[in-house]
């Protein structure tokens, strides 16, 4: 079996779709892989570090040529669609709510398709769970990249000179990436608020040190999906929350939303009004400015400055931590594909009844068959 590791074309896009490590656990398992010429080269893997583990590296169009299995990034370009054989295997964070024409480019290539950020969140599909890998970690740069906005520092020092108060930071939203920018502000030395529809983060919040803000009632009892996202508050509720938060906001130095709805667009948390009742020298950075923004003033790729406030809208944040982001989401590609792959004949043996598989399988046998979006 001949799989292919793809250079992702997309702007800002720094990832690659396999390590050295997971190559040579590919191709333990009976493969042949082929590395496109420097596609790992953004997240600082070589040429020569894919040789050595065992893949061959080649031209674009050598790699495409027959190859069974395409492991991306993201989703691919329509040249690269039309490269692909009949009945190959892709597998990617392939945007599929926000990309729907290209489910029936794929389908009329006859193109097996599976979107990774559909895994299920079960416990046997933990470590194939890419929106948590790469959450985790652009929750990280999230607060570094607001560190560079900020004209002052995270942490309490007292000097002769006098002393400086701990930065005030609020986490809109907590999720893996929420949590992760609460724990590493809290290192920072930052004093840390966060906020939640879902009251069950209580206690996550808190044991990070942090405090917890939401409104109440008996409407978040059932603010979570079974999946473990949050839901679309009610317009009331919606109301009652932005009371809380206008008077929490105007406190902060600098706020992080992180608040997404798969498949929807993004709820506004922060209004041009609270924008304008935080101080000079604030720091907004909106993670989910891609899906329209958190905030009402972010603009996706850009810093912007309102009323003395810096507004971050950079796009695509765990590719700005290219090296680790990519080996972790080699890793939950190994992890996808292993089941998939039959040890005795060393080729694609897939169980299309499969619970992961049904979730994640956008188009198959020249059709689109996924339930949401036939």
């Amino acid at each position: 079996m001949k799989i292919t590791i793809v250079k992702e074309k997309l702007s800002a896009e720094k990832r690659v779709a396999a390590s050295p490590e997971t190559v040579k656990k590919l191709a333990a398992l009976g493969a042949d892989v082929f590395v496109v010429t420097g596609a790992g080269l953004g997240a600082a893997m070589t040429d020569d570090m894919y040789r050595a583990a065992g893949a061959q590296v080649v031209s674009e169009d050598e790699a495409y040529n027959n190859a069974d299995v395409f492991l991306r990034v993201r989703h691919p370009a329509a040249d690269e669609i039309a490269k692909m054989k009949k009945g190959a295997l892709m597998i990617g964070i392939l945007s599929p709510y926000q990309e729907k024409d290209l489910l029936k480019a794929y389908a009329a290539q006859g193109i097996t398709a599976m979107a990774m950020e559909l895994v299920p969140r079960i416990t046997r599909a933990q470590t194939m769970d890419v929106l948590s890998s790469q959450a985790n970690l652009a929750g990280y740069r999230a607060v570094l990249d607001a560190a560079n906005e900020f004209g002052r520092c995270y942490p309490l020092m007292m000097t002769a000179a006098g002393t400086v108060p701990p930065a005030k930071v609020f986490i809109m939203g907590v999720g893996v990436a929420g949590l992760q920018a609460i724990a590493t502000a809290r290192r920072l030395g930052a004093q840390v608020s966060a906020t939640d529809v879902r009251p069950a983060v209580r206690e996550q919040v808190q044991s990070l040190g942090a405090t917890f803000v939401m409104v109440e009632n008996e409407e978040t009892k059932a603010a979570e999906t079974s999946g473990g996202y949050a839901k679309e508050m009610s317009d009331d509720y919606k109301q009652k929350q932005a009371v809380l938060i206008a008077e929490t906001i105007k406190k902060q130095d600098i706020v992080i939303t992180t608040a997404l709805i798969p498949g929807r667009k993004a709820p506004v948390l922060v209004t041009e009004e609270m924008v304008k009742s935080m101080k000079t020298g604030s720091v907004i950075v909106d993670m989910a400015v891609e899906q329209g923004g958190n905030c009402a003033l972010s603009k996706p790729g850009q810093v912007v400055e309102a009323g003395g406030v810096k507004i971050v809208g950079h796009l695509n944040i765990p590719s700005r931590i290219a090296v680790d982001a990519s080996a972790l989401y080699a890793r939950n590609l190994l992890s996808f594909i292993t089941p998939l792959m039959d040890k005795e004949t060393k080729s694609l043996k897939i169980n299309w009844e499969d619970e992961i598989v049904k979730a994640t399988t956008l188009t198959r046998d020249g059709a689109i068959v996924h339930p949401n979006f036939i």
